[in-house]
């Protein structure tokens, strides 16, 4: 762990930690049957930029509903959750938490604000703007890994967790488990986790928020095969890939990829690797999980969190739920 005196943040993942990963989920991910990607390698620069972009069009509704939400329900949820400590995972630009920023300090209760994030430059980028902005608040940031890090969490007391924009949703079924297994046993009881979640509605207007008419989603998750041949000597052809989204009825998720447009051959340099594709074969990129307030209330409450309020936009397309860790969580030292 390193940090720096001119911005509080700690750094928990170095450049070869991240070199190292990527590494090690491509050999493994491209020689599985079916091949897939982690979602985290999509988010390069360029990455970034399509996802802002995407976030801007009009098929696309989560961001805005979940602005809408908080813009309404922030001082709700501030009387539900009063909490000293906000913590953020994947907080990008923050830009929504100032809501709830707002909120909790109007009830006189925040006092600091953690950033944990996986890209440094955005991250110090944030926490210099807020620090700025809320002199009277204590600004920290922490990058790291939400599979290899959330139990570097600031201590508390009276911490609240938020993990919006519906990025629970990206994680299959063991792995969200998993993460909220982690979450049970970081927090204390009485403290909350704050979860962002889509809910499940008509899949052609579901379909068509992953696969708009201009064509961005397809170019951000085609980008993930430029990174590779960026960062580990790939040779991709981009051209000969195309994209796929498709609803899965049974486990109610959007799943993303990439197919093959011919049987082709891929070299990894970095990795001593030749990839052989099929006509058609395809790699999975990501999934995007899609909610019932039944179902996270049940899988909030087996990881020990009461789900102690829940709100949505006008229109019922997203919620955020509030939960309080219990005295039935499993504590951090228990699991280690």
């Amino acid at each position: 762990m390193t940090t720096t005196d001119s911005q509080p943040v700690e750094v928990h993942l170095t450049p070869e930690d991240v070199a190292a990963s990527l590494a090690s989920d491509v050999r493994v991910g491209l020689t599985s049957d079916p091949k897939w990607l982690p979602a985290k390698w999509l988010y390069d620069q360029r990455g970034c930029e399509l996802f802002e972009a995407i976030t801007e069009l009009p098929e696309y509704y989560p961001t805005r509903a979940e602005r809408a939400l908080l813009a309404a329900h922030a001082p709700e949820i501030a009387a539900v959750a009063p909490a000293t400590t906000l913590i953020e995972l994947g907080s990008g630009t923050s830009e929504k938490t100032r809501l709830l920023i707002a909120a909790l300090q109007a009830q006189g209760s925040l006092r600091r604000f953690v950033a944990f994030d996986v890209a440094e430059p955005t991250l110090r980028a944030a926490v210099a703007d807020l620090s700025e902005a809320h002199e009277e608040l204590v600004v920290e940031g922490i990058v790291g890994d939400f599979e290899r890090h959330l139990d570097r969490l600031s201590p508390g007391p009276g911490r609240m967790v938020a993990f919006l924009g519906g990025t629970i949703g990206n994680f299959d079924e063991p792995n969200r488990l998993r993460f909220f297994s982690t979450m049970a046993a970081a927090l204390e009881p009485g403290e909350w986790l704050l979860l962002g979640t889509d809910l499940v509605k008509d899949p052609a207007r579901l379909v068509a928020a992953y696969d708009d008419a201009e064509g961005v989603t397809a170019a951000f998750e085609t980008n993930v095969l430029a990174v590779l041949n960026h960062e580990l000597g790939a040779d991709f052809d981009l051209e000969r890939f195309g994209y796929v989204a498709r609803w899965d009825p049974d486990l109610e998720r959007i799943e993303m990829g990439v197919r093959s447009l011919g049987a082709q051959s891929v070299r990894i340099l970095a990795l001593d690797m030749k990839l052989e594709l099929l006509d058609g074969e395809e790699i999975s990129t990501e999934v995007s999980a899609k909610f019932r307030r039944v179902g996270v209330s049940r899988e909030l409450a087996a990881h020990g969190f009461e789900m102690v309020g829940w709100w949505t936009d006008p229109d019922g397309d997203f919620a955020v739920s509030c939960a309080r860790r219990s005295e039935a969580g499993g504590r951090l030292s228990d699991q280690l």
